[in-house]
Protein backbone atom coordinates (compact mmCIF):
# COMPACT_ATOMS: atom_id res chain seq x y z
CA UNK A 1 0.00 0.00 0.00
CA UNK A 2 1.68 3.16 -1.00
CA UNK A 3 2.26 5.85 2.11
CA UNK A 4 -0.88 8.50 1.75
CA UNK A 5 0.71 11.49 3.52
CA UNK A 6 -1.02 14.97 3.93
CA UNK A 7 1.21 18.42 3.68
CA UNK A 8 1.03 21.91 4.05
CA UNK A 9 1.78 24.53 1.78
CA UNK A 10 1.09 28.38 2.09
CA UNK A 11 0.77 30.65 -0.85
CA UNK A 12 2.48 33.72 0.29
CA UNK A 13 1.92 37.09 -0.02
CA UNK A 14 4.04 37.68 -2.93
CA UNK A 15 2.07 34.78 -4.75
CA UNK A 16 -1.24 36.77 -4.14
CA UNK A 17 -0.18 39.92 -5.34
CA UNK A 18 1.21 38.51 -8.82
CA UNK A 19 -1.69 36.22 -9.16
CA UNK A 20 -0.26 33.35 -9.28
CA UNK A 21 -2.52 31.21 -7.17
CA UNK A 22 -4.11 29.30 -9.75
CA UNK A 23 -0.92 28.90 -11.83
CA UNK A 24 0.61 27.52 -8.18
CA UNK A 25 -2.53 25.40 -7.36
CA UNK A 26 -2.64 23.86 -10.94
CA UNK A 27 0.72 22.32 -10.66
CA UNK A 28 -0.34 20.25 -7.24
CA UNK A 29 -3.55 19.25 -9.04
CA UNK A 30 -1.49 18.28 -12.11
CA UNK A 31 0.71 16.20 -9.98
CA UNK A 32 -2.84 14.39 -8.51
CA UNK A 33 -2.17 16.00 -5.25
CA UNK A 34 -5.57 16.41 -3.28
CA UNK A 35 -6.61 19.44 -1.89
CA UNK A 36 -7.57 17.94 1.32
CA UNK A 37 -8.03 21.61 3.11
CA UNK A 38 -7.89 25.61 1.28
CA UNK A 39 -8.77 28.84 3.18
CA UNK A 40 -7.59 31.99 2.82
CA UNK A 41 -6.27 33.55 6.17
CA UNK A 42 -4.44 36.26 8.15
CA UNK A 43 -1.40 35.02 9.51
CA UNK A 44 -1.06 36.72 13.29
CA UNK A 45 2.02 37.41 14.85
CA UNK A 46 1.62 34.50 17.06
CA UNK A 47 1.25 31.98 14.55
CA UNK A 48 4.31 33.53 12.72
CA UNK A 49 6.84 33.41 16.01
CA UNK A 50 5.72 29.77 16.30
CA UNK A 51 6.35 28.66 12.53
CA UNK A 52 9.30 30.44 12.14
CA UNK A 53 10.75 29.76 15.57
CA UNK A 54 13.92 28.48 13.84
CA UNK A 55 14.33 31.58 12.25
CA UNK A 56 13.64 33.80 15.58
CA UNK A 57 17.11 34.76 16.08
CA UNK A 58 18.05 35.93 12.28
CA UNK A 59 18.27 39.00 11.42
CA UNK A 60 15.88 39.03 8.59
CA UNK A 61 13.04 37.79 10.95
CA UNK A 62 11.52 40.89 11.80
CA UNK A 63 11.32 41.56 8.17
CA UNK A 64 10.21 38.43 6.77
CA UNK A 65 6.74 38.67 9.76
CA UNK A 66 6.09 42.31 8.11
CA UNK A 67 5.95 40.57 4.59
CA UNK A 68 3.96 37.26 6.06
CA UNK A 69 1.27 39.63 7.08
CA UNK A 70 1.20 41.96 4.40
CA UNK A 71 -1.46 40.21 2.83
CA UNK A 72 -3.68 37.03 3.50
CA UNK A 73 -1.76 33.68 2.63
CA UNK A 74 -3.63 30.96 1.08
CA UNK A 75 -3.08 27.66 2.83
CA UNK A 76 -3.93 24.36 1.48
CA UNK A 77 -3.39 20.93 3.36
CA UNK A 78 -2.45 18.22 0.24
CA UNK A 79 -3.05 14.71 0.54
CA UNK A 80 -1.01 11.85 -1.64
CA UNK A 81 1.40 9.36 -2.18
CA UNK A 82 4.59 10.87 -0.44
CA UNK A 83 3.07 13.90 -0.71
CA UNK A 84 5.75 15.74 1.96
CA UNK A 85 8.43 14.79 -0.59
CA UNK A 86 6.69 15.10 -3.82
CA UNK A 87 5.33 18.61 -3.05
CA UNK A 88 8.92 19.15 -1.98
CA UNK A 89 9.97 18.59 -5.80
CA UNK A 90 7.26 21.06 -7.57
CA UNK A 91 8.22 23.69 -5.06
CA UNK A 92 11.68 23.36 -5.90
CA UNK A 93 14.81 24.69 -3.80
CA UNK A 94 14.13 27.93 -1.38
CA UNK A 95 16.53 29.69 -3.38
CA UNK A 96 14.55 30.46 -6.82
CA UNK A 97 17.92 30.85 -8.38
CA UNK A 98 19.39 27.46 -7.53
CA UNK A 99 15.87 25.65 -7.99
CA UNK A 100 15.64 23.54 -11.26
CA UNK A 101 13.91 24.38 -13.87
CA UNK A 102 9.96 23.77 -14.16
CA UNK A 103 9.57 23.96 -10.06
CA UNK A 104 7.57 26.88 -9.04
CA UNK A 105 10.28 28.84 -7.35
CA UNK A 106 12.17 28.31 -10.55
CA UNK A 107 8.97 29.45 -13.16
CA UNK A 108 7.85 32.08 -10.95
CA UNK A 109 10.72 33.71 -8.70
CA UNK A 110 14.00 35.41 -8.35
CA UNK A 111 15.21 35.80 -4.84
CA UNK A 112 14.70 34.25 -1.54
CA UNK A 113 12.75 36.94 0.58
CA UNK A 114 9.78 36.66 -2.23
CA UNK A 115 9.98 32.65 -3.24
CA UNK A 116 5.86 32.61 -3.39
CA UNK A 117 5.53 29.17 -1.25
CA UNK A 118 5.96 27.50 2.10
CA UNK A 119 5.72 24.04 1.90
CA UNK A 120 6.50 21.07 5.01
CA UNK A 121 10.16 19.95 4.75
CA UNK A 122 9.04 16.46 6.43
CA UNK A 123 6.37 14.34 7.47
CA UNK A 124 6.94 15.42 11.24
CA UNK A 125 6.79 19.07 10.12
CA UNK A 126 4.20 18.66 8.48
CA UNK A 127 1.74 17.25 11.01
CA UNK A 128 2.88 20.20 13.64
CA UNK A 129 1.61 22.82 10.52
CA UNK A 130 -1.55 21.44 9.37
CA UNK A 131 -2.26 21.12 12.80
CA UNK A 132 -1.36 24.62 13.75
CA UNK A 133 -2.96 26.58 10.43
CA UNK A 134 -6.05 23.90 10.13
CA UNK A 135 -8.85 22.79 12.66
CA UNK A 136 -10.08 19.56 11.90
CA UNK A 137 -13.41 20.10 10.46
CA UNK A 138 -11.44 22.05 8.07
CA UNK A 139 -9.38 19.14 6.69
CA UNK A 140 -12.06 16.88 4.29
CA UNK A 141 -11.38 13.62 3.83
CA UNK A 142 -13.21 12.42 0.25
CA UNK A 143 -12.89 9.95 -2.62
CA UNK A 144 -12.65 11.49 -6.06
CA UNK A 145 -12.70 9.31 -9.08
CA UNK A 146 -8.97 9.97 -10.25
CA UNK A 147 -8.28 8.40 -6.91
CA UNK A 148 -8.03 5.03 -8.81
CA UNK A 149 -5.86 5.97 -11.32
CA UNK A 150 -3.92 8.56 -9.73
CA UNK A 151 -2.98 6.13 -6.13
CA UNK A 152 -3.52 3.17 -7.75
Amino acid sequence: MADIQRTLVLLKPDALQRDLLGDIISRFERKGLKIAGLKLFQLSDEQLNVHYAHLSEKGFFADLKKFMMHTPVVGMVLEGIEAVAEVRKIVGSTNPREADAGTIRADFSMNVSSNLVHASDSVENAEAEVKRFFADDQIFAYQKITDQYIFG
